[in-house]
């Protein structure tokens, strides 16, 4: 494979014209600031703990956001990360270390080895979007690979696999590499950073895709800390090993982390979540909220199941899931 085969590869397809933002449309240097938008590489052990379910070879996008070298990206992309590559628009391959990531949130913080000599990104205002506000979702590749988007919603948002967001934004049209990408705002500020590609549907109207991006302002309280401890001081929340789904008004367990807490207290795929403590949960946002009230990682969650019309009483010992994983490693 040809090096700009391989660059290719890495920045993803280009986005339509019509999509992409246009340079007379914004009052900054549009190119300057799509540049701080970086390609991210990693590879993780076989033997990490998410080496199965996530894959040791990661990529995506991530954002330089101080003139040192500190960059943000999505987490998933650094968890356990035993080697990291930054590389810029043009192919340049620098060097990477993971400083810190935050379960909590979803963020992950690198320290590139090597000078970028590129303009980081101001850290802007995400809790001043509000929907209908435009924006621009950019991946490593400037204009080409950035999507002129658009606010379609700010709400909650539960993750099956243990996770929540109290405000996260939503944006349309989606951008075809995602993870890691930056949420650029009117004013060339970064507001959010790129998570997942799901479908919406509001209104009672046709399902429609957008991309989940986590709020930059979650970043700003912990980012010290991150910085200085790799994590934060926080106690961290009991995590079960239990993958739910929602369907038709019920939480409804999908899944359960191998040798887990979930499994090892007899937790069984098809369970429905119909309480925590003997008080009732509708939909995951509920479930998280109550077991997280529970206390932090070690406390004895009690969940009401309902099992094959039965129902059904377990209590599980949880775990902090940090200490599952892999720390960082400098090479």
């Amino acid at each position: 494979m040809s090096d700009d085969d391989e660059l290719e590869e890495r920045l993803g397809p280009m986005i339509p014209e019509s999509a992409r933002p246009r340079v007379q449309d914004y009052g900054f240097d549009l190119e300057e600031t799509l540049s701080s938008v970086l390609s991210i590489r990693t590879h993780i052990p076989d033997d990490g703990f998410t080496a199965e379910t996530l894959g040791t070879e990661r990529g995506g996008n991530a954002a330089l956001i101080s003139s040192d070298g500190l960059v943000v990206t999505i987490g998933y992309l650094v968890t356990e990360a035993e080697t990291v590559w930054l590389f810029d628009g043009d192919g340049r391959a620098i060097p990477g270390h993971v400083v810190g990531y935050d379960q909590e949130t979803g963020f992950g913080l690198v320290q590139a080895l090597q000078k970028l000599d590129l303009p980081p990104l101001e850290l802007g205002s995400s809790d001043s979007l509000r929907v209908g506000d435009p924006a621009i979702l950019a991946g490593c590749g400037g204009v080409k690979h950035a999507v002129s988007a658009e606010v379609v919603a700010r709400r909650e948002f539960a993750g099956y696999w243990e996770y929540m967001l109290d405000n996260a934004i939503f944006t349309a049209p989606p951008h075809p590499l995602w993870g890691g990408s930056a949420l650029i705002g009117s004013d060339g500020t970064l507001r959010g950073i790129g998570s997942l590609y799901v479908q919406q549907s509001t209104d009672g109207k046709e399902p429609v895709d957008v991309n989940m991006v986590v709020p930059i302002d979650i970043l700003k309280p912990i980012m010290e800390e991150l910085m200085r401890y790799g994590k934060t001081s926080k106690p961290p929340r009991p995590w079960l090993g239990m993958f739910t789904t929602e369907v038709d008004g019920s939480v409804v367990v999908a899944g359960v982390a191998d040798n887990g807490p979930a499994q090892r207290a007899d937790v069984q795929l098809g369970d429905i979540v119909f309480g925590v403590g003997g008080q009732p949960v509708n939909d995951m946002v509920q479930m998280y909220r109550k077991i997280w009230s529970q206390g932090a990682a070690g406390a004895e969650i009690p969940l009401n199941l309902q099992r094959s019309g039965d129902r059904v009483e377990v209590h599980v010992q949880s775990i902090s899931r940090g200490d599952l994983l892999k720390g960082p490693q400098l090479h």
